[in-house]
């Protein structure tokens, strides 16, 4: 009997985007202050990712793998609940 060699072939770790919510009450600059700090976005590049949020509702600020996501999602919350604001970061597949 001979045995069949199996290929291990090693996929890479799936993918997942961060992306906040638009709500009623965080402050623009306050979001643009989290794209710059959590996320390393320019000025500019951040003013554009919050108006988007803004204007569509929600917007990604990266695509990382799932624990640099994770992580990258309770910065945020935590960093918005320290200073009061409601805002919204989830993570979801990419």
């Amino acid at each position: 009997m001979v045995a069949e060699r199996k290929v291990a072939r090693t996929k890479p770790p799936s993918l997942y985007q961060v992306v906040l919510l638009n709500d009623d009450y965080t402050p623009m600059e306050f979001v643009v202050m989290v794209l710059q700090q959590y996320f390393q976005r320019d000025i500019d590049t951040a003013t554009h990712i919050m108006l988007k949020i803004h204007h569509e509702g929600r917007g990604v600020c990266g695509v990382y793998p799932k624990d640099v996501a994770a992580t990258k999602v309770e910065l945020v919350l935590t960093a918005a609940r320290r200073d009061g604001h409601p805002l919204q970061c989830i993570m979801e597949a990419a």
